[in-house]
């Protein structure tokens, strides 16, 4: 069933087609950090609790580094996606916008490199 009207079918007015794989992307990490956020969980009470080695030692097992890297790559994709949501909601100026959002992703791009960064630099020397 088709809803628009002839002449916006004429215009070619419409849905563009392209906020799907935008929504679903949110979903797939946001389901994505539920399981990884339990290692987070681990590493900060393990950050409080535990010596600096021991939390260091931690780190260093492959398996929670690669889980702990897996987290920062979803939650910073997550963070990106979420905030140039709200960019195009409340910007309204065309050229703001596209510079807002390409600064938004450069933003968590280097947060991600610098994190990954750090956690390897720790399993490479643990």
């Amino acid at each position: 069933m088709d809803y628009r009207s002839p002449i916006s079918k004429a215009r070619g007015l419409g849905s563009a087609k392209s906020g799907t794989e935008h929504w679903w992307m949110q979903r797939v990490t946001a389901a994505a950090l539920i399981p990884l956020s339990f290692w987070l969980v681990m590493l900060l009470k393990l950050a409080t609790t535990a010596t600096y080695q021991e939390t260091i030692t931690w780190l260093a097992s492959p398996f929670n580094a690669v889980v702990i890297a897996l987290w920062i790559l979803a939650v910073c994709f997550h963070a990106a996606l979420g905030v140039q949501v709200v960019i195009e909601d409340y910007v309204s100026a065309e050229g703001a916008k596209i510079i807002a959002v390409w600064t938004c992703h450069l933003l968590f791009t280097a947060i991600a490199v610098a994190a990954l960064f750090a956690v390897l630099q720790i399993s490479l020397a643990g």
